[in-house]
């Protein structure tokens, strides 16, 4: 007696990929609420702060989400020194600072980073477990002997007394990410350039450099704004000639006695903020580039 073939049914995969694309979905959607999240949660407070700048002083405490009773008034009173508040000369300190902190924090970090990335000696590790732990220390412990110090020697209220401490923060930074860089480079283009005649230092400056440009320019811009934000140092060691921005705005005055300048305030904050923030957008590609790529990129 002959039988039929059996039939196979097809498989029934239709309902595990629509899972599957179920939870994609969903994921790819708590993903984008998380990030509108602390996109919210960061821009909010800027926003207010934009929007209190442009606002008159009359209407400080206006409740109102959106700009009202606009006007430039508070920026005026920001750059006026009738009432001491030097911000034009404290914008000058905080750009001076902050380069002289950069360039120096980077001269002696990249050769520092190059070190410890390609040269083998004892206590390798210990030395940049140093460092690290040095980017760690609270700076409220140093306040007082920075204070007793640069008052022994002078130094009280001048730039330096301002800059070294910025560099012993900045230096732990640097150090760290050009050293994290120099590892992924392929040390081979540095010897196939002593082979072709370059001297050690040649190497470096023709080879290494270009090829660590994007970490040197993105440390460069962390820096800076490190430099840019301290304040806590500044308050203590500057004088009215040297202080910088953030300590200048803590020190606002009012038209009146005891009348806080919460508008000038805000008004001189975005005055600070905005050139930071704009110089983050623009260079945005370099700063992800300079974190991410590696010597053969």
């Amino acid at each position: 007696m002959s039988t039929a073939p059996a039939t196979t049914a097809p498989p029934r995969d239709g309902a595990p990929r629509a899972a599957a694309r179920s939870r994609q979905r969903w994921s790819s959607t708590r993903t984008y609420i998380n990030a509108g999240v602390i996109v919210l949660w960061c821009l909010v407070p800027f926003y207010w702060m934009v929007i209190t700048a442009f606002r008159d002083v009359g209407y400080t405490f206006d409740q109102s989400f959106w700009p009202t009773h606009v006007t430039l008034d508070n920026f005026i009173t920001a750059f006026s020194t009738d009432l001491g508040n030097h911000f034009g000369r404290s914008l000058f300190n905080s750009f001076f600072i902050g380069i002289c902190t950069t360039a120096i924090g980077l001269l002696f970090g990249v050769f520092a980073a190059y070190a410890l990335a390609r040269l083998n000696f004892r206590f390798k590790f210990i030395v940049l477990g140093f460092i690290l732990g040095a980017s760690m220390f609270p700076g409220v412990a140093i306040v007082t002997p920075l204070f007793q110090l640069f008052t022994n020697i002078g130094w009280m209220g001048t730039y330096q007394a301002l800059i070294i401490p910025d560099i012993s923060f900045v230096l732990p930074l640097t150090v760290y990410t050009l050293t994290a860089f120099f590892r992924e480079m392929p040390w081979e283009l540095e010897e196939a350039a002593r082979i072709d005649g370059c001297t050690q230092g040649q190497a470096f400056r023709k080879v290494i450099m270009p090829l660590a440009a994007p970490a040197v320019f993105t440390t460069a811009i962390l820096a800076f704004i490190s430099a840019w934000n301290e304040f806590l140092i500044a308050s203590q060691l500057s004088s009215d000639a040297t202080a910088p921005v953030t300590v200048a705005i803590a020190s606002f005055a009012g038209a009146q006695p005891h009348q806080e300048p919460y508008t000038a305030v805000m008004a001189a904050g975005t005055i600070v903020t905005v050139p930071l923030v704009i110089m983050v957008l623009i260079f945005q590609r370099k700063i992800v580039a300079g974190l991410t790529a590696g010597g053969v990129k």
